[in-house]
């Protein structure tokens, strides 16, 4: 299974860089089986049915990117941070320039924020911030600017609309450095016009990292390394999605993120237990789903394992039909983008 099965060309003009306003008018590509339609997000209230249930990744996204100055002396250089996770020592973090930023340096952020650089490899580093807690969470909130994926942040800078639109509207359990872009088409009308018809939901909670943005290097994608992210599902939510499932409901995550996790999950016999722990699964065609019935998804990077990972519900040939169908017809691809909701039986 080569990388090269996986590519695709994309015309630069449908890289969405702005969402849909509102939410619920961005289009849908509804893909049943061997049929496609082309819908809106809205019309998810005729799609699904009672008895559905639909899986929410409830994590926040943290305002990440961080742009601050370190001293030497009387010289002043900038320096640009997008912090990853939290460590024992600190946040590692990526820097902008990393080979010019040293072990025991401060970089001071804002007024109300600095940090020391407490180690560094040569991929990343440590900091070592000088609040916690909430002091943290509002200096941040104040200094920092959202994430934005690559291939907007080339296109332009972040904004504070983006605060709001680089958000779901679930939004609960701060930790991602990157949204689960899915559930931006979701607003309080459309959720409360869902469960109204009786579609049911579950939320559970996968901290999405940087590591949904690294390329895969290798031509044998089957050797392929997946960063790993910590998530968690409850023990009430496990009982609800298998509740789903034994009623012969569906189970439709929302995004790729809430379904690895939901993966991860269940065991072989596709029963959902607790869970709360870092997942690396890397799912590409050949994988057999456990638990998931269908995936609504945004249309994704080519060669990513992103577009593996539809692949491996829908079929390879399938998913080069329904890409193609979606590059013909205009749709927006990636973070901002349009979705689609991918059934394998339809």
């Amino acid at each position: 299974m080569k990388l090269d099965d996986f590519d695709f060309d994309l015309p630069e003009g449908l890289i969405a860089t702005r969402p849909a306003r509102p939410r619920t008018s961005a289009r849908l590509l509804l893909a049943e089986g061997d049929r496609i339609s082309d819908r809106h997000v809205s019309d998810l209230v005729d799609i699904f049915r009672p008895g559905d249930r639909l899986v929410l990744n409830n994590t926040r996204v943290l305002p990440a990117r961080l742009f601050g100055t370190r001293q030497r002396g009387e010289a002043v250089a900038k320096v640009e941070v997008t912090l990853l996770e939290p460590q024992p020592r600190g946040w590692r973090a990526l820097a902008k320039p990393l080979r010019k930023v040293q072990p025991g340096e401060v970089i001071r952020f804002s007024d109300r924020l600095s940090a020391t650089v407490a180690e560094k490899t040569e991929t990343d580093l440590t900091l070592a911030f000088d609040l916690t807690g909430e002091d943290f969470d509002a200096a941040l909130a104040e200094a920092g600017v959202m994430p934005l994926p690559p291939y907007i942040a080339a296109k332009r800078a972040a904004d504070d609309q983006d605060r709001t639109d680089y958000q779901t509207v679930f939004a609960r359990h701060a930790g991602a450095v990157a949204a689960p872009t899915a559930s931006l088409h979701f607003d309080e009308d459309l959720l409360k016009t869902l469960a109204a018809k009786g579609v049911e939901f579950t939320e559970v909670t996968l901290h999405v990292g940087a590591g949904t943005f690294l390329p895969v290097k290798v031509q044998d994608v089957t050797t392929h390394r997946m960063h790993a992210e910590w998530g968690r599902v409850s023990a009430a939510a496990a009982e609800e999605i298998n509740a789903t499932k034994r009623a012969g409901g569906r189970v439709i995550p929302v995004g790729t993120t809430a379904l690895r996790l939901i993966e991860s999950a269940a065991d072989e016999e596709g029963v959902l237990h607790p869970y709360e722990a870092a997942t690396d699964i890397f799912i590409y065609p050949g994988y057999r789903f456990r638990v998931t019935d269908a995936l609504m998804t945004n249309f994704h990077l080519p060669k990513s394992t992103l577009v593996m990972l539809v692949s491996a519900l829908m079929g390879e040939a399938r998913i080069r039909e329904i890409y193609a169908h979606a590059i013909r017809e205009g749709y927006r691809f990636f973070s901002y983008g349009d979705s689609s909701l991918l059934i394998p039986n339809g």
